[in-house]
């Protein structure tokens, strides 16, 4: 007992320092969710089969600094949990560190021009559009073109092999919460009660979550009308040394 209960709270503090400690004025959840924040939502990461990318991206843990960069955000942390070489960051001179404010230029802005990210946020193709610019390995799955099974495997396997990881691109209404398109990267998978934990990085907005794989790939499998009315989906992101 006192194991797992040391255990967890190595769990809070990761998670304490990764959002920066606040205690930030969420909304709340339905009943089908869990949040990481509680007891329950610990055990889960604690007991979970497939954990290795909560680490590396709790590390670098970051909330969108605006309400249409949540891709942003979410790239910002996989490129830095990946360690893709960084560009020239002013305000941390010498060091180098992606930042939402250096993750897009000259090349993203032809994949999405700052102007429209601004205005309707990023669409999953986009993400891998992105991501292919810095030389990351994207593979962009729309939830249509593939199957609850299938997501599940693949998202399964990522998230328990170095260097891999997933950014899932849903509709927040359909997992009850308020209320349109979102994007963050997945952390987890606990087998026993089938369910993922999305690292949301709309810190201000929702905790990082558990939900259940049903649910999430229905929240996937929504259609995108900044992205022809294709369907929503998932990315496994890799990158080699």
């Amino acid at each position: 007992m006192r194991v797992i209960i040391s255990s967890l709270k190595i769990i809070g503090l990761g998670l304490w320092l990764a959002t920066g400690g606040a205690a930030a004025q969420t909304l709340p959840l339905p009943e089908s969710l869990v949040s990481l924040n509680s007891e329950r939502g610990a055990r889960l990461l604690l007991e979970s089969e497939a954990n290795r990318a909560y680490w590396p991206l709790s590390i670098q843990f970051v909330t969108q600094k605006n309400q249409a960069y949540c891709g942003v955000a979410s790239l910002t942390m996989v490129l830095n949990a990946l360690g893709v070489p960084a560009p020239s960051t002013p305000e941390f001179e010498p060091f180098k560190t992606f930042t939402q404010d250096n993750l897009l230029n000259e090349t993203t802005e032809k994949v999405l021009p700052k102007e429209v990210l601004a205005r309707i946020g990023m669409t999953l193709d986009q993400i891998g559009g992105i991501l292919e610019s810095y030389s990351v390995t994207a593979d962009v799955r729309h939830a249509a073109d593939t199957s609850l099974d299938e997501f599940r495997k693949l998202a399964t396997e990522a998230l328990n092999t170095p260097n891999r990881y997933v950014i899932v691109n849903y509709l927040r209404r359909t997992i009850g919460q308020e209320r349109g398109g979102h994007i963050s990267p997945l952390a987890a998978y606990d087998a026993d009660t089938d369910r993922f934990l999305v690292l949301d990085v709309s810190r201000y907005k929702y905790p990082p979550v558990w939900v259940e794989a049903d649910d999430l790939f229905a929240a996937m499998n929504t259609p995108d009308s900044d992205n022809g009315n294709r369907t929503r989906g998932f990315v496994l992101v890799a990158w080699t040394i």
